[in-house]
């Protein structure tokens, strides 16, 4: 049985609240046929609308989200569904127990970063002090900022990073996603400006053919988001494709949430 399975098929049963999240965020298990697993569940009825992603729902995203991880082949998303649940329907995500592994992220004296990191910017660290913030020269990491500049992820927090004992990791929350215009925000810019691998344009391509008008991966998110939405994501893929090179941030707006981590 599959992950994707268990989820959609699985009765939930919710064992308590996720009360760091900023909307309704359950942790439950679910079973089916004798399988169980751990799980996040987010209602849309305890979604807080936002005045600049005025269509569908966060859980809409956030499963679009994961159709586009998927239609990658990184597999960078947990398995993510939409269906019903003890609150009405809602985003139901795998649970992703995250091991202690080498830092991702740090803050550093100095103006350049060592070998095997990449620089985001300056950070106040308080009594007057700035210090580097980084993060790790991971492909992993570089996956998932190619990602998130195709789903256009406004919120990528150190905190969404999960890395797994098996040496995976995942990126969780992306609710804010997909919106028509560019509000890419996020901590991974460490490669702005520099070439894509050549594993990342082969990848693009693969997501350029799916986005095509009766494309397998246009008709899953045509469920998900707008027409204008899965537009605007086939003219990022494109625009990546022409461009051959990691985004840069356009100085229009905060390039990194808040908080950061």
């Amino acid at each position: 049985m599959t992950s994707v399975e268990l989820l959609t098929e699985g009765e939930l049963t919710v064992r308590g609240r996720i009360r760091e999240a900023s909307n309704a965020a359950l942790f439950c298990t679910v079973a089916y046929e004798g399988q169980e697993a751990s799980c996040v569940y987010k209602p849309v009825a305890g979604e807080r609308p936002l005045w600049d992603f005025p269509d569908g729902t966060l859980a809409q995203r956030e499963v679009a989200a994961y159709e586009v991880s998927e239609a990658t082949g990184w597999g960078l998303v947990p398995p993510t569904v939409l269906r019903d649940g003890p609150y009405g329907e809602g985003m139901v995500q795998l649970w992703i127990d995250v091991a202690p592994e080498a830092e991702l992220l740090a803050l550093v004296d100095g103006e350049e970063p060592e070998p095997g990191w990449k620089a985001i910017g300056f950070a106040e660290v308080g009594e007057g002090r700035t210090a580097l913030l980084v993060h790790a020269d991971d492909e992993r990491l570089r996956r998932l900022a190619v990602l998130d500049a195709v789903i256009n992820n406004a919120d990528r927090k150190g905190g969404h990073l999960l890395p797994t004992e098996g040496g995976r990791l995942y990126g969780i929350d992306h609710g804010v996603t997909f919106n028509v215009e560019n509000k890419l925000r996020t901590l991974l810019w460490g490669w702005a400006g520099e070439p894509l691998t050549t594993e990342a344009v082969e990848v693009l391509g693969t997501l350029k053919e799916g986005l095509k008008e009766g494309g397998a991966l246009a008709v899953r998110l045509a469920g998900l988001i707008t027409a204008a939405e899965v537009e605007a994501t086939r003219a990022r893929v494109e625009a990546l494709l022409a461009s051959g090179k990691h985004p840069e941030p356009s100085g229009e707006w905060p390039a990194i949430p808040w908080p950061p981590v």
